[in-house]
């Protein structure tokens, strides 16, 4: 993995602090090679400023204590204390969706351990995140020492073999001489792969000044990715013949869009091509839903009505950066056929059964398509030939209990492109599919990865980095009792995000796919506990709500006399109040885990 030099396309939308570009320091006077200034701590923190960090979520331990010191002392740097390290790895993974890159900062191994399963989801998920974990004494590498925070044993390695699967790189920095060229390595790294990557510092060398730091480090760049210029002729030429011989072609947009920065050359090359376009429920507001032949999300058999029956019987489609897995797949149950489907990754297109094509990078590809596919509407017209608008729900009693679907249908109206939205693992995902984004309205939820719990600290970072939003995160109730108590440092950084709590009494999800008594939770008092965590210091309103006149009322509140405070609303629910795509989506995944063994 090189290091090159250059400039790289930073996210969209990003402040003045994007990936990729020189940030615009506070005026100091210059620290020169050999100052006392001049120290690992100070270069790692104008680091995480340059590439576009603006909070690292961090969790004290006596490791990383001298480097925190650090991070609070940088001038364009926030550090946000959370409450546990796991969330401060989703707070980490929220904010890189929100600017482009995130970071979070935990102590050895008990911290690192903790922080893991968080780094391991933004692995999968392909964000850009900085792990830097506050290790040994550079004096104990080597002895044969038992420290604490270890499992007793005389190997400081136990945390690094753990994030090598979770990490695309790793680096241990317990000497001052390369600590300059690993830590530029390992932030290089992140950013040109958009993963993950581990950075340990042993806990007394921030502090040290060497000649190889200085206050002010050089402008980050990195070389932008090329394409193969012959092998995209190539690559352009045999799709064209592909999908110009199709009679009813369709697009369909994959997560890996975010990745590859092509979500502006993908909607160029739906307007150009006049093709059906679609999305897959992992790639949902990576693509405007006002696109003019939007179809809405391609989900097999829990897609947008009318939406599979477009997608499964054209005859050719295009699935630009697509992640094919059991979830996406509804337990393997798509009508796709691999001959038929042109597959553009972030570097790679393949057509058909083949031919396969390398070093294409998927924008370069989809804005050479765009000018030289023919326009070919034909799928759309089918479409529009069978679509029927959508129902609504029937109108509720005066204090009928509330159903899942009014509450939506409620949450549609809030939708602005002021506002995101964050869905947690369960029947949020489904009914957050449903949602019409307008233009400019954020969307996230953790689909390959799938951990609850996810979303709470996922808010809190995606709010802290997308302050010109109003967050809406709706979440079951399981989820929220795994990562509760980062609400606290919501109120402490002042968010003023909507949460919509969803008690049905238990993991409704896990439900619909094997059911028995471990899905069931102790009911709280979830309200009383948010009102808790509050305790007078903060702005902070809850509401609980069972019909669906006290839930326009709260709304009416959350987003008129309290639109500056955190909103709470607790929305009870039936227990067997689902989605019908929950119903079908489980019944199929079901089927797929319980297959049985191959014969011998």
């Amino acid at each position: 993995m090189e290091t090159g030099i250059g400039s790289v396309d930073g996210p969209k939308g990003a402040p003045s602090c994007a990936v990729g570009c020189p940030a615009t320091f506070p005026a100091s006077s210059p620290t020169f090679v050999g100052s006392p200034e001049a120290t690992l701590g100070r270069h790692l923190a104008r680091r995480l400023v340059q590439v576009g960090v603006g909070d690292v979520f961090a969790v004290p331990g006596d490791f990383n204590l001298t480097l925190l010191d650090y991070l609070v002392a940088e001038p364009g740097l926030r550090l946000v204390g959370c409450c546990n390290e796991l969330n401060a790895g989703y707070a980490a993974d929220g904010y890189a969706r929100a600017k482009g890159v995130g970071a979070c900062a935990v102590t050895f191994t008990v911290g690192g351990l903790s922080v893991l399963n968080a780094i391991a989801g933004a692995y999968s998920e392909n964000l850009p995140l900085i792990c830097i974990v506050g290790g040994p004494n550079s004096n104990d590498y080597g002895t044969n020492r038992v420290l604490h925070h270890t499992i007793g044993l005389p190997d400081f390695s136990q945390e690094l073999r753990c994030f090598t699967p979770a990490a695309c790189y790793q680096a241990v920095v317990n000497s001052l001489d390369d600590a300059h060229e690993q830590i530029d390595k390992a932030i290089s790294t992140a950013l040109k792969e958009s993963k993950p990557v581990y950075i340990s510092v042993s806990c007394n060398l921030p502090s040290v000044p060497h000649p190889t730091f200085s206050r002010d480090p050089a402008p980050y760049f990195l070389a932008p990715r090329m394409s193969n210029q012959m092998g995209l002729e190539a690559a352009v030429e045999a799709t064209v013949a592909f999908l110009d011989k199709a009679v009813k072609p369709v697009m369909v947009a994959g997560p890996k869009l975010r990745v590859a920065k092509a979500g502006a050359a993908f909607a160029e090359l739906a307007d150009a091509s006049g093709y059906a376009v679609a999305t897959m429920p992992s790639a949902k507001g990576l693509v405007a839903e006002t696109l003019p032949r939007f179809i809405g999300t391609y989900w097999g058999a829990v897609s947008t009505a009318f939406c599979a029956e477009i997608v499964e019987s054209a005859d050719a489609y295009l699935f630009a950066g697509p992640i094919f897995n059991d979830y996406s797949s509804v337990g393997y149950s798509f009508l796709l056929k691999k001959e038929k489907a042109v597959i553009v990754q972030p570097d790679r297109v393949t057509v058909g059964n083949g031919p396969a094509f390398g070093c294409i990078m998927m924008k370069d590809f989809l804005a050479e398509l765009g000018k030289r596919l023919k326009k070919n509407t034909t799928a759309y017209e089918n479409y529009k030939r069978i679509w029927v608008p959508e129902g609504q729900p029937p109108e509720s009693e005066p204090g009928e209990p509330l159903r899942v679907n009014v509450l939506f249908k409620h949450i549609q109206k809030m939708l602005t492109g002021d506002s995101a939205v964050i869905a947690e693992t369960g029947d949020s995902w489904f009914n957050c599919q449903k949602l019409k984004l307008p233009d400019g309205c954020g969307y996230e939820f953790q689909m390959q990865y799938g951990s609850i719990g996810w979303s709470v600290g996922a808010l809190l970072g995606y709010a802290q980095g997308a302050t010109d939003k109003r967050v809406i995160a709706c979440i079951g109730d399981g989820s929220f009792q795994v990562t509760a108590q980062d609400v606290s440092t919501m109120l402490r950084c002042g968010q003023n995000s909507i949460i919509f709590l969803i008690n049905n009494g238990g993991y409704t999800i896990e439900v619909e796919i094997h059911d028995g008594p471990y899905n069931v939770i102790k009911n709280w008092n979830y309200t009383g506990l948010v009102d808790a965590i509050h305790n007078g210091d903060g702005n902070c309103w809850t509401a609980k709500v069972t019909c669906e006149e006290e839930l326009t009322a709260a709304i009416e509140t959350a987003t008129g006399d309290k639109k500056d405070c955190l909103c709470f609303i607790e929305v009870v629910a039936h227990k067997d109040d689902t989605s019908k795509e929950l119903l079908e989506w489980g019944s199929r995944v079901s089927a797929a885990n319980s297959r049985p063994p191959n014969p011998q």
